[in-house]
């Protein structure tokens, strides 16, 4: 779980790195290429959100860019 629909959308994105941070961190050293394909959000009763962890690595630096602008 990284949060509920009332949490600002900053912080589900902290929450989400954090998340995604732990389970690389906690990558097997025999494990070769990459250890996360897929990544998918959902509510509790909700359909999923396919997402791509690739692409949402530098998002909690993209929000502060955009703020700070």
């Amino acid at each position: 779980m990284i949060g509920k629909a009332s949490f600002a959308d900053t912080a589900l994105v902290e929450n989400y790195a954090a998340a995604l941070d732990e389970v690389l961190r906690l990558k097997p050293s025999a494990a070769k290429g990459r250890y996360v394909r897929k990544v998918a959000l959902t509510t509790t009763m909700g359909p999923s959100i396919p997402v791509d962890p690739a692409k949402t690595r530098g998002l909690i630096d993209d929000l502060e860019e955009a703020a700070a602008s």
